[in-house]
């Protein structure tokens, strides 16, 4: 999946002239830095990127060159990535279960920064990570509110084991810190008042001052057409109660976000294969190529339909049940999804927002999803 290195006005205009086969991605440069401008402008502490969802070179560079200074990794290979693209950046290794060959290559490349959920993996932390200059951030979870699926299932020690952990921490000689996530595209910003509340609750208990106060990700990215994420709403939240919460001991405050950074970087256009008896549409990519996620936290409406000549498909919305190439019977995307009445074999399916956690999934199953990025000055149709 490598980058075209010419530059198109728009998508149409790449569809018009390429009738591309294999779905295309196409990249906007001007998004993700404007994504991260706003981030950097609007949040009161340092900005990082979780890696993860999205990790294409090109948006990385981008990221940069827009300014963030900081990056999340989960692995070995995210570390490699962001020592090369962005050789001066800070890298926090925030997935909290690590094996100690993994512990070891952090060490290895200078990552002074982990989060940690539980006594056996600090354990392995304390044993094998030099404390000084180094921070380890606990992570706790509470119940998930306002948000599309629950990362406490998985990852966050509870407010009572965060605080032996913190103190533990603290007794170790490390820099304390403490870290959460309120589940992915929360578009409650009261789940991170409730958050960074019970972070200050368990600083007290366990009585540390912590240095910094990692907000984490879960920042939403624009999904459906009437629901626009209000991210400077949530900025200011945090901040408010950040200050209230910690008063004087008021630590700096750290925010991962992913899919708001690099959702609306990426538009997808996938061809519509056939169209079985004018009911079934089927395309040429699915939930086992870069629609893996709208299953799990539901369709993006955020779509358009466009014939191979790119002309805009204006007929009345009708509910059509919506398949992707593979065998198998699970390659459909939820529900029904409105599309013009006429729609037509060989037109392509628009779907904007498509940034996050798409190039990272696509699987190769039947051995569709040959994808290919186009770049695109500007993503409007």
């Amino acid at each position: 999946m490598g980058l075209s290195k010419t530059i198109w006005s728009n998508p149409s205009e790449y569809l018009r002239v390429q009738h591309p086969e294999n779905p295309v991605l196409f990249f906007a440069p001007t998004a993700v830095q404007a994504a991260a401008r706003r981030f950097i402008d609007g949040f009161p502490g340092m900005v990082t990127y979780a890696v993860k969802s999205n990790p294409t070179e090109a948006v990385i560079e981008n990221l940069s060159a827009a300014g963030v200074r900081g990056y999340d990794c989960a692995s070995g290979f995210e570390i490699d990535l962001i020592r090369r693209l962005a050789p001066d950046a800070a890298i926090h290794y925030n997935n909290p279960v690590r094996s100690r060959q993994e512990i070891a290559y952090a060490v290895a490349q200078g990552v002074t920064s982990y989060s940690v959920d539980s006594a056996s993996e600090l354990a392995k932390l304390i044993e094998m990570v030099p404390s000084e200059g180094t921070e380890i951030s606990v992570r706790f979870k509470l119940p998930v509110a306002g948000a599309a699926y629950n990362f406490g299932a998985k990852f966050g020690a509870t407010s009572e084991l965060a605080t032996e952990l913190l103190k533990s921490v603290a007794a170790a000689g490390f820099i304390p810190s403490i870290t959460f996530h309120p589940g992915t595209q929360c578009t409650d910003p009261a789940a991170w008042e409730a958050y960074i509340r019970a972070a200050a609750e368990i600083a007290t208990r366990a009585g540390v001052s912590i240095a910094r106060l990692n907000v984490g990700g879960g920042f939403p990215s624009h999904r459906l057409t009437g629901v626009v994420p209000q991210l400077e709403q949530t900025f200011q939240l945090i901040d408010r109660v950040a200050g209230e919460a910690f008063g004087d001991n008021r630590p700096l405050l750290i925010c991962e976000p992913g899919r708001a950074m690099c959702g609306d970087a990426f538009t997808l256009a996938a061809q519509v294969k056939a169209l079985r008896d004018g009911e079934h549409v089927f395309l040429n990519d699915g939930v086992y190529g870069t629609m893996t996620e709208l299953p799990l936290i539901g369709v993006i409406d955020r779509m358009e339909v466009v014939s191979p000549e790119g002309e805009p498909r204006r007929g009345d919305l009708v509910p059509r049940v919506v398949f992707g190439p593979t065998c198998d019977s699970v390659d459909r995307l939820p529900g029904e999804i409105p599309m013009p009445s006429d729609l037509a074999e060989g037109d392509y399916v628009i779907v904007h927002g498509m940034g996050a956690y798409s190039v990272v999934t696509n699987s190769r199953f039947n051995g569709f999803g040959d994808v290919s990025i186009a770049t695109v000055l500007s993503q409007r149709v």
